[in-house]
Formats: C-alpha cells, sequence, structure tokens
C-alpha cells in the first residue's frame, strides 16, 4: 500500500483521507480503468469501523464490483489501484445488511439525544494506518462543505489553520451504531451524547474508552482529540496504554501535549518510555518546562531507602494487646509513625502489620500475631519515589515498610515524605 505525507499528529505512515477526495476516483488494474468509486462499505467493529470494500461501479451496463480492502494498493483522488486477476469473480452488489459510508452518512443530519438537529455531515474523515482504513470523524464543518463544491483552495486560504478545520468535526466514537438490514437507510444519524457535552466527557472516561481499544483504532480516536483533552486524558491511562499511544505519535505530537501539561504530570509521562526515548523528547520541550521536568523525573528515581525512619513502633509477635495499649503513650513517644503497628521476628522480618484502630478494638488478651494482617503491601530497598508515590495513591496507606531481599524489615516510609515531595514544589 503506497503512502503520502501524514497530516496532523500522525506518523507518517498514516495518512489521512476524506472520502469526498476520492469518490468517483477511476479504479485502476494493470493500468487501466475498471469503473469509478461509489462507495465504501464498512463494518462497525468497536468503536472505530473500517473498511471492508470497494463498491465500484462500471459503465456501459457493465455489473457494478465489490472488491475487498485486501486488493487495494493505492489510494489517491487520481486514481485507486488494486490487484485482481480478473473482474467476473468480483461482479456483486452489497449485501442488504452492509452499510454504505456515502449512502447512508454523507448529507445526513447530525442529530442529538433530544432530537434536536445538530449539523449535516458534509464529509467523512478516514485515516490509512498499516494497511488498514478506518472511519474516524464526520466533518459537519463549512470547510467540508467548500470540499464538496470542489473549492478546497478558497477552503485553505478561508480556513489556513489545522484547528478551524477540526472544530466541526464529530468523532465516530460520539456516533450511535447505525441499524442493522438498514437496506437504504433514509434516517438521521444520531449522537450518543449531545454535541455540547462532546468536549466536556471526563478523561477518566476517555482513558476508559481507549484501554478498550486495539492499537490502531486507541491511536485513531486519540489523535482526534485536542491538544488539552489529549494532555487530560492521557495521564490518566495506565502506564503501558501510555507507552503505546506516545510511541505511535510522531515527536512534534507529543511534545505539544507535554508543554500542555504540569511538569509533574510531563514527568509521570516520560518515566514510561525508555530512557533514551524521554530524553529526546525533553530536548524539544519548552526549556523552562524541560528543566523542572527534568528535576522531577530526577527525583523520582531516588530511591526510597534514602527517606524511610526507623521511628516506628515494633513488636513481637507473641506480645499481648494490652501491653501495647496500655502504655501506648510511652511507646509512641518520639516516634515518626505511629498509625500502624510493625510485628517482626527475633531477626526483624516482617511478620505482618496492625493499624492503630484494629488495636485499640481488639481483645485485651490477644496476641499481636492474633490480630495482624499477614499480607503486608510493601516495598524494596530498590523501590523509587515514583513507585511510592503508586502504591501510596493505589492503596491509600499512611505508611508502607521497606523491606530487603530478606523481608526485613529496614524501616517505614511516610505518606507525606513521599507525596509532599513529589511535583507540588516544582509546579
Amino acid at each position: 500500500m503506497q503512502n503520502e505525507p501524514a497530516t496532523g499528529g500522525a506518523k507518517p505512515a498514516d495518512r489521512e483521507i476524506f472520502l469526498s477526495d476520492i469518490l468517483n476516483s477511476p479504479v485502476v488494474r494493470t493500468g487501466k480503468k475498471i469503473g469509478a468509486l461509489a462507495d465504501l462499505v464498512i463494518v462497525e467493529t468497536a468503536k472505530i469501523p473500517e473498511v471492508k470494500f470497494l463498491f465500484v461501479t462500471r459503465s456501459f451496463g457493465n455489473p457494478s464490483l465489490l472488491i475487498p480492502w485486501e486488493k487495494v494498493t493505492t489510494v489517491a483522488s487520481r486514481g485507486i489501484v488494486v490487484e485482481i486477476e480478473d473482474i467476473k469473480p468480483y461482479e456483486a452488489e452489497p449485501a442488504d445488511d452492509a452499510i454504505l459510508l456515502r449512502d447512508y452518512v454523507m448529507d445526513k443530519k447530525i442529530i442529538d439525544l433530544e432530537e434536536n438537529e445538530v449539523e449535516i455531515v458534509y464529509d467523512i474523515r478516514l485515516i490509512l494506518r498499516n494497511k488498514k482504513f478506518y472511519v474516524t470523524d464526520v466533518d459537519t464543518g463549512r470547510i467540508a462543505r467548500l470540499r464538496r463544491l470542489g473549492l478546497r483552495p478558497l477552503a485553505k486560504i478561508l480556513y489556513p489553520s489545522a484547528s478551524e478545520r477540526d472544530e466541526q468535526m464529530i468523532s465516530w466514537m460520539y456516533v450511535q451504531p447505525l441499524p442493522s438490514h438498514i437496506s437504504s437507510f433514509k434516517g438521521d444519524v444520531k449522537l450518543k451524547v449531545l454535541k455540547e457535552t462532546l468536549a466536556d466527557i471526563h478523561p477518566v472516561d476517555l482513558a476508559d474508552i481507549l484501554e478498550e481499544l486495539d492499537h490502531d483504532q486507541r491511536v485513531m480516536v486519540f489523535s482526534s482529540l485536542d491538544n488539552e483533552q489529549a494532555s487530560d486524558t492521557l495521564e490518566e491511562i495506565e502506564p503501558s496504554i501510555q507507552r503505546d499511544i506516545i510511541s505511535s505519535l510522531n515527536k512534534e505530537r507529543v511534545v505539544q501535549l507535554l508543554n500542555d501539561m504540569t511538569p509533574g504530570q510531563a514527568a509521570d509521562v516520560l518515566s514510561v518510555l525508555p530512557h533514551a526515548d524521554a530524553r529526546e523528547i525533553l530536548e524539544a520541550v519548552q526549556p523552562e518546562n524541560a528543566k523542572k521536568v527534568n528535576a522531577i523525573l530526577e527525583r523520582q528515581e531516588e530511591k526510597v531507602i534514602h527517606y524511610t525512619t526507623q521511628k516506628i513502633l515494633k513488636f513481637s509477635p507473641e506480645t499481648t494487646v494490652e501491653y501495647v495499649q496500655n502504655d501506648y503513650p510511652r511507646h509512641a513517644r518520639d516516634k515518626d509513625v505511629i498509625m500502624y503497628v510493625y510485628v517482626v521476628d527475633t531477626q526483624d522480618a516482617l511478620l505482618g502489620v496492625i493499624d492503630l484502630k484494629e488495636l485499640l478494638q481488639a481483645d485485651d488478651r490477644a496476641l499481636l500475631q492474633d490480630i495482624m494482617v499477614e499480607n503486608v503491601i510493601s516495598l524494596s530497598t530498590q523501590s523509587t519515589l515514583k513507585e511510592a508515590s503508586q502504591s501510596f495513591a493505589r492503596y491509600d496507606f499512611r505508611a508502607l515498610p521497606v523491606t530487603d531481599e530478606n523481608n526485613r524489615l529496614v524501616g517505614v516510609i511516610p505518606y507525606r515524605d513521599v507525596m509532599n515531595l513529589t511535583h507540588h514544589f516544582l509546579e
């Protein structure tokens, strides 16, 4: 499949194509025209539809052709090249339940959930990626209207910026699935949400949507977000998906996103990348931001062992609850962590932990080993401040024990000593 230069934030392997640019384009086989593109047959998979067939009409009453997308080698307005040995096997009409992009979507009204007419679909944006053809947006803007009228040069003059072009795009993920067995669909295209709220979907919800998609569809959806929404959403995505998305964007787009983030957010995103890649991207970030982000990255890699305290409540498993309760003020005096009691053996191996509330509610005659939690969430001596921060955010503990390779308790790190250090003083 031949590609042309990429647009927007996509990598060079991606190519943006508007349906109006290729409709009625000649379809060519072995250097000869065999018909003209009348429509695209799509299949709605997950959030992003995929093109499965070209619907090709022919002159002089010859039967129409239905050519599988896999047979396409080149897509351009000047011609679409297909690689088929013989025409005859492809003579067919679309099935009754086939979804024809031009016939069923172009020039339809967009209706919101309140049945209000919002816009008209003047064009449809598709992305060619990894030899697959995806539908990403419906275009309701003035630029699309001019493009449909053959006035693309005028549109570029009147609306030169990409933001003006994109402001009337509605992502396909907001469009309700088209009805099955639609035959000749004459209805309106409906939105899943009110148009006014499209840009207000919470980044957490968008992150959930992206995590459900496969790689290619995830990149398609993410690329359709504006910088602010993309930045906020990226921070909410789990690290492996972050890495997947960032590696699929070109450096310029990643830099734009990072420049829109706080230094702390940018550091979190860069920290999921290989060191060399993160440094290369950081060099292109605004110098003032880069300095702060770099300081955070270096701080995040510091080992928690340097922040631990040994001033903790530590007892043997045979100690009674009554002993700890009755003399608690003395036990807790001068301690840095007093909300947890740590249970250790004679070699200081961590056996369990007891929350202060549980201690105060326990039977006086009970032993600490009877009420302790044995499955202790802990950090290792090699854990970084970033890992500690993630653990505190995940488990909502007020302190975390740090153990060595032999499970020996070497100290405890309080919540405040990690969470009050990260990012805030640099933002």
